[in-house]
């Protein structure tokens, strides 16, 4: 997008490229605020070298002060808290109104230990800018002015904060432009609200609204069997989806015995799409998936593939910044940026005895002014014998000092220590399963396993849905609320519309009331549990209808 962007024609009157007095921003939300809070952190009682904690530092800082509070953690889940704190932020709510006396007391003390480290944790991120630009109205005067057109990405993702910053920002010119699809917000459990975006019109009566209803990605029986699914949400903004694709093969809709028998049947038709030269013909252009609504589904699947020797890619994992190696020097760089982050401290003196520990934690901040970011990650490397260290204490050191190697590699492209950390600590949060897929350089590529959630954005030639089960998706938890009940049918819908040519739903046990919902005569419906194709079989009592 940044490409481009920075090299759209100009006219003749400025036939120069962008200069960098007028370049736009392009990047998350969460990378936006960051910027900001960088020019504004003594606003927000920081200092400009503020270190942005994880989930993980967030955690670790929050079990910190409840055992300084002497609170205890079997009756106070740190998980828990962290969730309402995160709520809190996310949805710009006070304090009181969802938490206890003890509760929020740990709330306050957490809030002063993140000011104490000079740290923001991530939700802090959009919180803290909004609530800054509510407070000083010259400071969002200034913001107004450099930022006088704003476009928005996948806007019906967006939290109460994210929405308030845009509304904020864009009050006085009004020059705003959003780009989203209702049918695919499927992220309430991580505070998105989707009526944001069905809203967007009330918010800005002089909006025009343009429906992009074309399809270009499936076969004309994928999106009409799609379409009809998510017909039946009451919470929407309708749209008549077509496509100039053919209508191509029904979507095969398969009943098996139990989540083994399903793996195998994959496989089954894995190995007869490999036979008939789909995958290998043209293994550039041709790619398969496994999409499932847990990561616990992937189990039997797994064991198939491998058992039958078929490459596999299983996204959902680790990520790379997540792994211990690499946190480790990073805690190193931050101490170096950062001598106030005790999080990132307590983790060195942890892993290293002490004369180490205490070594490292008095040279880096010292060195930080003088070497670059590679000769700080050398220093850490060889004064705490990093690579032995692996070698002593793990089984796959290997594996991990080349995920050191990779990380060197990457913070070489940097020249200043804080916009490397800042941009890892943004990487941290941030799964990216379509930037993954681009180094994947097998002949014939791999079959991908990932749940829906995950496969968001994403297109597969070939795609699998698993476990079209009720109480799998549906999913058990939604069952007593409307509005949850209508997300897993969005999941479904976002499920079914990566596929571009061949689409197959498999169940075990009761069937999916969502295929239920689709056009018998788009549908081949096989039944191996007793080998015969036929009808569906008869909903009635097959699962409960929600008003």
């Amino acid at each position: 997008m940044r490409d481009r962007v920075f090299n759209i024609p100009h006219p003749a009157s400025n036939p120069s490229h962008l200069t960098s007095h007028i370049q736009p921003f392009i990047g998350t939300f969460h990378s936006f605020g960051a910027r900001i809070l960088k020019q504004e952190a003594k606003l927000a009682g920081r200092t400009i070298n503020f270190t942005i904690f994880d989930d993980d530092d967030s955690m670790s800082l929050l079990k910190k002060v409840m055992k300084a509070a002497n609170i205890s953690k079997e009756r106070w889940s740190p998980p828990a808290l962290h969730h309402k704190f995160s709520t809190v932020k996310s949805e710009l709510i006070s304090p009181e109104e969802i938490m206890d006396k003890t509760a929020l007391k740990i709330f306050h003390d957490y809030e002063a230990a993140l000011a104490g480290n000079n740290a923001f944790d991530f939700d802090d991120l959009i919180e803290k800018v909004v609530r800054l630009f509510e407070k000083h109205s010259e400071m969002l005067k200034k913001y107004q002015e450099r930022f006088r057109y704003i476009l928005v990405d996948e806007y019906q993702d967006v939290n109460t904060a994210q929405y308030r910053m845009v509304k904020l920002l864009a009050e006085k010119h009004k020059n705003l432009s959003v780009v989203g699809d209702d049918a695919q917000a499927i992220y309430g459990w991580r505070h998105a609200d989707f009526r944001n975006f069905l809203n967007f019109d009330q918010d800005w009566p002089q909006a025009k609204i343009v429906k992009l209803e074309q399809n270009y990605r499936s076969s004309g029986n994928i999106i009409t069997a799609a379409s009809e699914v998510i017909r039946k949400n009451k919470l929407q903004r309708p749209k008549e989806l077509w496509t100039q694709n053919p209508k191509g093969n029904p979507v095969v809709i398969t009943s098996i015995n139990e989540a083994n028998d399903e793996a195998e049947l994959i496989v089954s038709q894995l190995l007869s799409y490999a036979k008939a030269k789909v995958i290998e013909s043209n293994p550039n252009n041709s790619s398969t998936a496994v999409l499932y609504r847990t990561n616990a589904q992937s189990r039997a699947i797994e064991q198939a593939l491998i058992g039958a020797n078929i490459p596999y890619k299983i996204f959902g994992g680790l990520k790379f910044y997540e792994r211990k190696e690499i946190k480790d020097i990073v805690a190193a760089l931050r101490v170096a940026a950062n001598p106030r982050d005790t999080i990132s401290a307590e983790r060195i003196e942890k892993n290293f005895n002490k004369g180490v520990a205490t070594h490292l934690l008095k040279e880096l901040p010292r060195l930080a002014s003088e070497l670059s970011i590679l000769e700080l990650i050398n220093f850490f490397l060889v004064n705490a014998d990093y690579f032995e260290y692996l070698d002593r204490h793990y089984p796959n050191a290997r594996e991990r000092t080349e995920n050191v190697k990779e990380l060197i590699v990457f913070a070489g492209e940097f020249k200043e220590l804080s916009e490397f950390l800042e941009r890892v600590s943004l990487l941290q949060a941030t799964d990216s399963p379509a930037k993954q897929l681009q180094h994947l350089t097998s002949r014939t590529q791999p079959v991908v396993l990932m749940t829906v959630h995950m496969a968001k954005g994403l297109e597969f030639d070939n795609v699998f849905v698993i476990g079209c089960n009720e109480g799998l998706l549906p999913h058990q938890m939604s069952y007593g609320s409307t509005s949850e009940l209508e997300e897993e049918r969005r999941l479904m819908y976002v499920a079914m519309t990566r596929a571009k040519n061949n689409l197959r739903l498999s169940f075990y046990g009761t069937p999916s009331r969502f295929l239920y919902e689709m056009p018998a005569d788009l549908t081949d419906f096989v039944d191996k549990t007793t080998q015969q194709r036929r009808a569906m079989p008869d909903d009635d009592d097959a699962y409960i209808e929600y008003e």
